[in-house]
């Protein structure tokens, strides 16, 4: 089976991001880092979640807010000296692929919904003029 790049980018960042927030002071690793460490593996979590259900919408959106969060602490670890600005570059350049990649899986589920709900517009429609047909014969 061929894996999704949004699959193994996330899985390079957890495998990334894991060891480095080990090495954070002892008064941030239980902050600063354990937040890090929890978004990442819920986002990992959500996708495959995602990649499970038969709409994955909602999964999906939740996988984009804990990718914000991610950002967002990854940023602070930066401000607050955690990390060095070379390993915040190599983190924001996987978050901004993993990003786009699931940017692009969010539209195909909602171009995938639509789709469907137009379908079932179209049976709900067709079942009502065979019923006003099976009417008009009576």
């Amino acid at each position: 089976m061929k894996q999704s790049p949004l699959f193994a980018r996330t899985y390079d960042f957890v495998a990334w991001v894991i060891p480095v927030t080990v090495k954070f002071p002892r008064h941030q690793r239980f902050v600063m880092a354990a937040a890090l460490q929890r978004e990442a593996l819920e986002f990992q979590e959500l996708i495959i979640e995602a990649a499970h259900q038969p709409d994955p919408a909602e999964r999906l959106t939740a996988a984009d807010a804990e990718l914000d969060k991610v950002r967002t602490h990854l940023r602070m670890c930066l401000e607050m000296g955690l990390i060095q600005p070379g390993q915040y570059q190599h983190a924001a350049e996987l978050l901004t692929e993993m990003g786009k990649l699931l940017g692009g899986w969010i539209q195909k589920s909602r171009s995938v919904l639509r789709k469907r709900q137009a379908f079932a517009r179209h049976l709900r429609r067709d079942r009502w003029i065979r019923a006003r047909r099976l009417l008009e014969q009576q």
